[in-house]
């Protein structure tokens, strides 16, 4: 199997039968080579920093009614809550004095959060801090959208694939989403300009190794700038709620492996994996992650943003709790940086 990491390594690229081998049987000995050559990789295009994020989620109405989501529209006993524009210029002037250079705004597909709305909300945040990227994390939209967007002055998009097998897809979505839109979604965000980024959840309800190799060969092919991938935790309001949640383990595993097919790609040591373990983002940047991304949301709202079960949005998951994720950070021998954190070898406009 090592041999398979060190073709990876040297090609970017294996076949199916190769992927699901290796992913297969992945063991901790494996696991330990693979990191080993993942942070070399890492080293290589990023040093020791870590980049870091300002995560403002901005509402959490959504549309949408996806199996697994605790913002489901079906959701009776969420609490909703949408932020108005001045509490999130709020949110980006503390995460600006705390050294963030970089905004994510998340949310469900909100009608009330239109076109107009949030290329507005761009463009405000861009003419007060011109030195910084924004990040819009929205769902799914017609090309001309995302164009405004763009115009408007957002750098990236987050945008998860979920799963590149149309059959696992449906397993996940209602029958009005589609992985075909999805896959649109993200070739009309590229082709525009955007930083990119896609992802899956590790361990989904019916994934299967297969699925996840068909993942990566995805990315592969889509060359992303970003990969947001984590382990899927059931959410006690959803059909999911007692579907069994995904490793840690096969996580940083395929973490190592995406850090090894996608060299200079930005890679995220997500909150979720915080959450399935205390030192889940620690062992995602020994995997070969390179961005955290702490929540810059207004304390009373963020428990409120319950994707999943017993997510940390408190602690070191706050902002204000920076000095502490810098210490983490710090004990494995990494270096959180103030900067936009843009994907390396990447021309920025």
């Amino acid at each position: 199997m090592k041999s398979l990491i060190d073709k990876l390594e040297r090609e970017q690229i294996l076949s199916r039968e190769e992927f699901i081998s290796l992913i297969e049987n992945h063991n901790p000995e494996l696991a330990g080579y693979l990191f080993e050559r993942a942070l070399a990789v890492r080293h290589r295009h990023y040093g020791h920093d870590v980049y870091i994020r300002g995560l403002i989620e901005f509402t959490n109405y959504c549309k949408n009614d996806c199996f697994y989501c605790g913002l489901r529209a079906s959701n009776r006993n969420a609490q909703r809550y949408r932020l108005s524009q001045e509490q999130i210029m709020d949110c980006c002037r503390e995460g600006y004095r705390l050294g963030f250079r970089t905004f994510v705004l998340q949310g469900g597909e909100d009608p009330w959060y239109n076109t107009d709305r949030i290329e507005d909300l761009v463009r405000t945040i861009k003419s007060e801090f011109s030195d910084c990227a924004v990040t819009l994390s929205v769902g799914e939209h017609p090309r001309e959208v995302y164009q405004r967007w763009y115009d408007a002055g957002a750098d990236r998009y987050l945008l998860r694939h979920e799963t590149a097998t149309a059959k696992h897809y449906s397993m996940l979505h209602p029958a009005n989403l589609s992985l075909e839109n999805r896959l649109r979604c993200l070739w009309d965000l590229k082709e525009i300009g955007y930083q990119v980024g896609c992802g899956i959840m590790v361990g989904s309800p019916g994934q299967t190794t297969e699925n996840i190799a068909d993942d990566l060969l995805f990315m592969a092919k889509f060359q992303p700038d970003m990969v947001g991938i984590g382990p899927f935790i059931p959410q006690h309001d959803t059909p999911f709620r007692d579907k069994t949640a995904g490793t840690l383990e096969l996580t940083v595993f395929l973490l190592g492996i995406i850090r090894l097919m996608l060299p200079q790609v930005l890679l995220p040591s997500t909150t979720a994996l915080g959450t399935i373990h205390p030192t889940g983002r620690e062992q995602g940047i020994l995997a070969g992650a390179n961005v955290c991304m702490p929540n810059l949301s207004p304390t009373e709202v963020r428990e409120k943003y319950a994707l999943y079960d017993n997510k940390i949005c408190t602690g070191d998951e706050a902002a204000q709790s920076l000095n502490s994720l810098k210490k983490r950070m710090e004990s494995i021998g990494y270096r959180v940086v103030e900067s936009r954190g843009d994907r390396a070898g990447r021309m920025i406009q």
